[in-house]
């Protein structure tokens, strides 16, 4: 259901983007992974086996320098707490009071960590290893049986709640276009803009997308430059979540006769929509990232949904393949771009969908609900890496473990 957004005061001082301290260790990037994937790993000594905190350069039991993350256990006790009322840190001053805790973690290590506003000293607690804003793993303690993040200040600045925000879904024809409308009006959007291409083009569903409550369908085609800077010169003030679903499937290997055509057409839409989107709305997107002074939330995330074979290509999606893999590459330039502003971007990999262009994918394939699940959930953990599906998630492990048998698997057609 969606909720009413208060609006800004014209009165008060625009807030500018300011990040937590970024600094870390080469080493304590390890961590990061970690929570940009939403697991929940602490460094851990290979030869002893001691678990550490903060990331150390040598175990503090054994001295050794093999210092890996490792998964861990997520449970810990409440020793202290206090707030922060005046931080030296600007940021956390600008945010102040800042609750703060000492936890004594069940594996061993006492960590300093962000506090949710339940827990009393002595209080079991679970630990969350999760992204800042300036990208950075720390963690945060809630009540052991999870509580209500929303009632958490700290943890919403660390996430990508939907709640109270207006979003841009960039392609209503997309199979998790509707469900993703849905989830979205569930969590709380305050308004949901619903890209539609090719609008002489009649959408089958139309109905069922006009019965969301805020949804408000605008004209969008990423193929065009005019299209997409119309459309941000009339909303991009508005928008502080774009979920990009463009997409553009078409089968054929290299030597198809109509493969240039297609690979052409894919990479219009994928790749080149993507830049496009970036040059018009990723500057006024990053530049509201400090926005919510006034309890109007502010700019948060930026979603691409893309195909896993931009990780593993299968030769008869070539094309497809090149678009989403240029996609991905274009995401990471992209989000050190908006990260200067606060705002996540998160890159959701799926394996081949319910949609006709997949119709002879084997199964299990990917359902619309599902991927809608799973990237209104990434932005509910505030995560950077998502990955849906049971084929997207098999070549993803796969990939980590050979991945030359990877690319020999699907030169053989097997998935």
């Amino acid at each position: 259901m969606t909720v009413e957004r208060p609006r800004k005061n014209p009165l008060h001082r625009t807030r500018q983007p300011l990040l937590p301290p970024g600094a870390r260790s080469r080493k304590a990037h390890l961590l990061t992974v970690a929570a940009a994937e939403g697991r929940f790993a602490l460094p851990r000594c290979g030869d002893c086996g001691t678990y550490a905190w903060p990331m150390p350069e040598a175990c503090p039991n054994c001295l050794s320098a093999d210092i890996t993350a490792a998964d861990a256990p997520v449970g810990a006790v409440l020793l202290a707490d206090t707030s922060a009322e005046v931080p030296a840190d600007p940021y956390f001053r600008e945010r102040a009071p800042w609750r703060v805790g000492l936890a004594q973690m069940d594996c061993g290590p006492i960590a300093l960590v962000h506090l949710h506003p339940a827990p009393q000293a002595g209080d079991r607690l679970k630990l969350t290893l999760m992204l800042d804003r300036a990208g950075q793993a720390v963690l945060h303690a809630g009540p052991e049986n999870g509580g209500d993040m929303r009632t958490d200040k700290q943890w919403q600045e660390m996430v990508a709640d939907p709640r109270g925000r207006r979003v841009l879904i960039t392609d209503a024809r997309h199979v998790a276009a509707l469900p993703l409308a849905r989830k979205l009006a569930d969590a709380g959007a305050a308004g949901i803009f619903m890209g539609l291409p090719e609008g002489w083009k009649p959408l089958e569903n139309r109905a069922d997308f006009e019965a969301v409550p805020g949804l408000t369908f605008v004209a969008l085609d990423l193929a065009s430059d005019r299209s997409v800077e119309d459309l941000v010169r009339d909303i991009g003030g508005k928008v502080e979540i774009l979920i990009n679903t463009a997409d553009n499937p078409r089968p054929g290997g290299l030597m198809a006769p109509a493969s240039a055509t297609h690979a052409r057409m894919a990479m219009e839409v994928v790749a080149f929509g993507l830049m496009r989107l970036a040059r018009a709305l990723g500057p006024a997107l990053a530049g509201r990232g400090a926005d919510g002074g006034d309890g109007a939330p502010g700019a948060v995330a930026w979603v691409n949904v893309l195909s896993v074979f931009a990780r593993a290509t299968p030769p008869e999606m070539a094309g497809y393949a090149a678009a989403h893999a240029a996609a991905l590459s274009l995401s990471h330039s992209l989000r050190a771009q908006l990260a200067v502003g606060g705002v996540r971007l998160m890159t959701v990999l799926t394996g081949p969908t319910e949609d006709d262009w997949f119709q002879l994918a084997p199964q299990p394939k990917v359902t619309g609900k599902a991927l809608a699940d799973a990237v209104v959930g990434g932005l509910m953990r505030g995560l950077e890496e998502v990955v849906v599906g049971d084929v997207a998630r098999d070549l993803m492990a796969r990939l980590a473990e050979n991945p030359k048998a990877v690319e020999h698997d699907l030169s053989q057609g097997k998935l």
